[in-house]
């Protein structure tokens, strides 16, 4: 023959999508790449949309952001280099409205206040309104001495209007402007009380600033690059030398660390479903694809026949596959654009900036995908094709598929595995997925092989139904077939339960429901001074139980008389806590939600500390070593006398580090109060009105507001999903159907010598009720085993799960089983006796 490979290629190409033979594999292909672009979208515009924005999302060119007041040295240099500054100052506490007609106390509300000076914004511009429902604008200005800017939740929540009066603490503001949008105040994943902004010559009147207040103060400064820069590399040095602790430098190379936390944190779990919906891809594929090379071995045989070089063949399914691949590539790139379009709309309200128009990197990295996922596990199989006997035309027991040479899966594996890694953007969470997932298969293999031995030896063909048997022996009879198809089944059902856990369990950890007594308030800010007519509130408000704690802030500057820092630590959360300050306190009583685990704890032990056994551990403390804690510039150094275990699940006042006395003196502390308010109308009103410094939090309108956000990242999981289960039923069709000839000649056989349809469809019910039964219960074991992996070590989220997860897995599994086998099967026992055996014979 003369015809080129590529004229042969196309016309094949032709031929088997008018025959539907490409469907599976196109289907498959097109939902691994749907799935990862989806997510590449999302991702690369974000990212595009932070870097863009970087300035304004500082405020400046740089920022340095500290929890004590910016050091002498900083501003200096500032100053030096010829930049502009501009200081900042954030915490949350409580505003309330004005005392009402009658002498009642007006409403009060958790809000984020931000106290701001002259030049502030460095970068970008604010963008504010006259008042609810008017034209909003850009402005650089600032509140004015006595005025406050809100955001529009202020107004609804305390029932003021323009011009009213706004209580915070001591002092009174006027309610001036409307904030629309905040350059420097992050996504909304960040802050989830509504903004007040005064002016920072306000802010002392207020009298909210007390030793013990979690201030976070920001330096903002701009200028000519060259300078910005260097005053970053002089700061960061400042900081890597220790000569100033609790303080970090963001710039636009690395911006603010906790701008998207929450929403990497989203991102990571869209790539594990992504990553699922590319790895159950991946089997079908291969699945498939055996399956379309058996249906060619003929045709390849009358081609050699005629005379077509092996060479020839093997280039011209090539030269198909690549077709099929840009193809199906080119539709997965498509859907995945759209649904990354409903990524957007889902989480629209934790995205506050305008996204950018995504780079080629996504499409590239698609189109790629699909051809490697074509490539390592389509193309070995069909290259089988180019050498396939002559012979066979006349003999159909020689040139049958073998299994593909480990050289060429393996490194079309890799390659497959590598690209998932990119994938991830997490080598945990990589590794996990396609490391598990690898494991998996092996241990699939292998436990489904012993299953088949034994079961052919446990079915007495004496006793047992004859469904039964004729099924035991359709299974034992094809060892190789059951094991693929046990695997291939419980890989598809191992991504649907582990799916499923993983988000159950994610909500359930956030959702958490707290103890029937738990408090549903902290106030924290509360003076000693306040201390006995606070408590005596509590107790006349009806209040049994409550919390009242003093509260200490100090840092960790040295362990058994030697100084430490961050550096000390290669742990990332023990770097982070040595470099922040802790939140101490003192009780001469162990806490009742405390409970001694090493150690003893003695009431008025004097030079003794109490630790969590947890961070404890994280620090890599024991009993007997000595702890010098910088509270307010006094240094006191203790020796770990006891370990606790502390019930955080109790919502109580629980601290670190406790000093076993009732009294620490010389140092500055306010005091916290943990309690579940009473059912009295106004009693938070009156608290905050009585008491103008504290901070009051409403616990339960927090954890509320949380969910929300829960809720809309849920929603783009759950929307991304419907990829995996889509891939898994492809799967499960795939695994199935694969001997579906295999079975109808059997079927056919044993229609010929007798067997009714009945009995032949009860032995197929039998054998994919089976089949599905063990693939279930393997998949939902190891789903636990990995769930939990990924639980602990990727999303750090508690793992609960059932017993009854393995049972519900096999019922599941063998559902869908039978359900898919009806589906893929059904033309199986009504096709002809003598069609089937015609097609055998020739």
């Amino acid at each position: 023959m003369t015809i080129s490979f590529l004229t042969l290629g196309w016309r094949s190409l032709a031929r088997d999508l008018r025959a539907g033979e490409l469907r599976l594999l196109i289907v498959a292909v097109a939902l691994a790449v749907a799935a990862l672009t989806a997510v590449g979208f999302f991702a690369d515009r974000l990212k595009g949309g932070l870097q863009r924005d970087a300035r304004q999302l500082l405020g400046g060119d740089a920022a340095v952001v500290s929890d004590n007041a910016i050091p002498a040295a900083f501003l200096a240099q500032v100053q030096e280099l010829g930049l502009q500054r501009s200081q900042t100052m954030s915490f949350p506490t409580m505003a309330r409205a004005p005392d009402t007609v009658g002498g009642q106390g007006g409403q009060t509300k958790l809000v984020a206040l931000k106290a701001v000076e002259a030049g502030y914004p460095l970068r970008g511009s604010m963008r504010v309104s006259a008042g609810p429902g008017t034209p909003d604008a850009l402005t650089r200005d600032i509140p004015t001495a006595g005025e406050a800017w809100v955001d529009p939740g202020v107004l609804d929540s305390l029932g003021l209007q323009m011009g009213d009066a706004l209580l915070l603490g001591d002092s009174s503001v006027r309610v001036a402007r409307i904030i629309i949008t905040e350059p420097d105040r992050g996504s909304g994943f960040m802050s989830f009380s509504p903004r007040i902004m005064i002016n920072q010559a306000d802010l002392a009147a207020t009298g909210l600033v007390q030793p013990a207040s979690r201030l976070t103060y920001r330096l903002l400064v701009a200028g000519p690059d060259p300078k910005v820069e260097a005053f970053v590399d002089w700061a960061q040095t400042q900081v890597l030398a220790r000569n100033v602790r609790g303080l970090r430098v963001d710039a636009l190379q690395g911006g603010r660390p906790e701008l998207s936390t929450t929403l990497e944190r989203a991102e990571k779990f869209l790539n594990l479903v992504a990553l699922l919906a590319a790895l159950l891809s991946a089997v079908a594929v291969a699945l498939a694809s055996r399956g379309f090379a058996a249906s060619h071995l003929d045709d390849c045989a009358m081609l050699r026949v005629l005379g077509l070089p092996q060479r020839k063949i093997a280039a011209a399914y090539s030269f198909e596959f690549l077709l099929v691949g840009l193809l199906a590539s080119a539709l997965g790139v498509l859907l995945g654009y759209a649904v990354h379009l409903g990524f957007v709309a889902l989480l629209a309200g934790l995205v506050t900036t305008s996204l950018p128009a995504p780079s080629i990197w996504p499409v590239l990295f698609g189109m790629g995908m699909g051809l490697t996922l074509l490539i390592a596990f389509g193309l070995p199989p069909v290259l089988q094709l180019a050498q396939v006997p002559p012979l066979r035309v006349i003999r159909r027991d020689v040139g049958g598929l073998k299994p593909a040479s480990l050289t060429v899966l393996g490194l079309g594996v890799l390659g497959f595995a590598a690209l998932l890694m990119a994938a991830s953007s997490d080598i945990k969470l990589g590794l996990i997925a396609v490391g598990g997932f690898a494991a998996a298969t092996l241990l699939f293999a292998t436990l489904s092989w012993v299953a088949v031995k034994l079961l052919r030896i446990s079915v007495n063909d004496s006793t047992a139904p004859t469904a039964l048997v004729l099924a035991t022996r359709q299974i034992s009879a094809r060892p190789a077939f059951a094991v693929v198809q046990v695997s291939s089944l419980a890989v598809g059902l191992l991504a649907l339960v582990l799916l499923v856990l993983l988000r159950t369990d994610l909500i359930d950890s956030w959702r958490q429901a707290s103890p029937q007594d738990a408090p549903n308030r902290f106030v924290i800010n509360i003076t000693a001074q306040q201390g006995p007519a606070f408590t005596k509130v509590l107790t006349d408000a009806g209040v049994g139980k409550f919390d009242f704690f003093p509260m200490i802030r100090g840092r960790l500057v040295a362990i058994n008389e030697r100084e430490i820092g961050p550096d000390d630590y290669t742990d990332v959360r023990a770097s982070r806590l040595v470099d922040r300050e802790f939140n101490l306190s003192h009780s001469a009583t162990l806490p009742p939600q405390n409970q001694t685990v090493a150690g003893r704890w003695l009431p008025d032990e004097a030079g003794a500390i109490s630790l969590e056994e947890g961070i404890a551990k994280t620090l890599e403390l024991s009993l007997g070593d000595t702890l010098t804690f910088d509270i307010g510039g006094i240094k006191i150094t203790s020796k770990i006398t006891s370990l606790r275990k502390v019930d955080w699940g109790s919502m109580r006042a629980n601290f670190f580090a406790m000093y076993p006395v009732a009294q620490l003196d010389n140092v500055p502390a306010t005091y916290l109060s943990a309690f579940q308010a009473p059912a009295q109308p106004g009693f938070d009103n009156a608290l905050v009105r009585q008491f103008p410094n504290i901070t009051s939090i409403n616990t339960a309108a927090t954890i509320a507001q949380i969910q929300q956000v829960l809720d809309q990242v849920t929603a783009a999981v759950e929307f991304l999903f419907a990829f995996t289960l889509a891939a898994g039923l492809v799967v499960l069709f795939a695994a199935v159907t694969a001997t579906r000839e295999e079975r109808a000649r059997e079927f056919a056989i044993m229609r010929a010598v007798g067997a009714g349809q009945k009995l032949l469809r009860q032995v197929q019910r039998i054998e994919l009720i089976g089949v599905g039964l063990l693939a279930g219960f393997l998949a939902s074991s190891v789903a636990s085993a990995v769930g939990w992996a990924l639980a602990k070590y990727v999303f750090s989220f508690a793992w609960t799960v059932s017993l009854w997860v393995p049972l519900l897995g096999a019922l599941a599994g063998a559902v869908l089983a039978l359900a898919a086998g009806w589906w893929g099967l059904r033309d199986v026992l009504r096709r002809p006796v003598v069609q089937t055996l015609r097609q055998a014979a020739q």
